[in-house]
Formats: structure tokens, C-alpha cells, sequence
């Protein structure tokens, strides 16, 4: 197997995607940013609000945003338009905020980068929004869940 982004010459170049079939692609991912339990605590007695604003709102516009500029941010990404981004925030009892990233275009090649991009700035976002309480915040995991489209498909199984 060789990698889609380097050339006979072992230099960087963006893949040609022109003779691909447009295709309806989605993606599904996710980033878990865990927070230590006191910080965890007091955003959750404040309803996930800081100073700063609602930690959830402004994650969740900060991925839409990111999505839509991934191709500024990795260099070999193309340029998609995108038909759908919802990003979705939760949290859990072990003091994780939870960010998922849905993703869908019809073009000639995956978003899972626009995804994992989306999932990466909100969680930035919630570390910067949350760093005056702790600077011990860990963003601890980002992986892409499901890609859809093309001729490869992925999932992840989630236990």
C-alpha cells in the first residue's frame, strides 16, 4: 500500500479526484475532552457556561466552522462544499465533554477530514473556554467513527 498524497519523487501532492464518480459521502466523528472532576463540576453547576458564553453554543459553531475551512487548515485537503454538518455536544460521569461530528457532501471524494477537523476545533474551543478553571484538561481521544461513500467504507465499533 503507498500513500495517496506523495508522488513517484516522494513528494507532497494532492490527489486528482477529477475522474471519480460524485457520490453522496458522510462521516462520523468524535472527540472526548476530559476535565478534572472540580472543573468538571462547577461548569456543570454553571449549565456548561463560562464567562465566556455557553460552552456547548460556541463549540458547536466553532466545529461547523472548522469543517467548512479544512481545506485552508490541511494542506492537501480539496475543497468541499458541504450539504450538512451537525456537531453535537454531551457530557458523562466520568467528567468528559463529548463532541460528535456528522458530516455529509456530494463530491468525488470523503469528508471524513472535514469530521475529524470539525470534532478537533470544538474541542480546542472547549479547552480554551475551560482552560481559566484547570490547565490540567486533556483532550483525550479524536477518531473518525464511520465514513461512508467511494469505494471504501468504515466503522468503528463503538463498545
Amino acid at each position: 500500500m503507498k500513500l495517496s498524497h506523495i508522488d513517484e519523487h516522494n513528494h507532497p501532492r494532492m490527489v486528482n479526484v477529477g475522474e471519480k464518480k460524485v457520490a453522496k459521502r458522510t462521516a462520523h466523528a468524535r472527540a472526548v475532552v476530559r476535565l478534572p472532576v472540580g472543573a468538571f463540576n462547577q461548569i456543570e453547576k454553571e449549565a456548561l457556561s463560562t464567562a465566556k458564553g455557553s460552552i456547548t453554543q460556541t463549540a458547536i459553531l466553532a466545529g461547523i466552522m472548522g469543517s467548512k475551512k479544512t481545506n485552508e487548515l490541511i494542506p492537501l485537503c480539496h475543497n468541499i462544499s458541504l450539504d450538512s454538518c451537525d456537531v453535537e455536544v454531551t457530557t458523562n460521569r466520568d467528567s468528559e465533554i463529548v463532541i460528535e461530528c456528522r458530516v455529509e457532501a456530494r463530491h468525488t471524494t470523503g469528508v471524513e477530514m472535514e469530521a475529524l477537523t470539525a470534532v478537533s476545533i470544538a474541542a480546542l474551543t472547549v479547552y480554551d473556554m475551560c482552560k481559566a478553571l484547570s490547565h490540567e484538561i486533556e483532550i483525550k481521544e479524536i477518531r473518525l467513527l464511520e465514513k461512508t461513500g467511494g469505494k471504501s467504507g468504515y466503522r468503528h465499533e463503538i463498545s
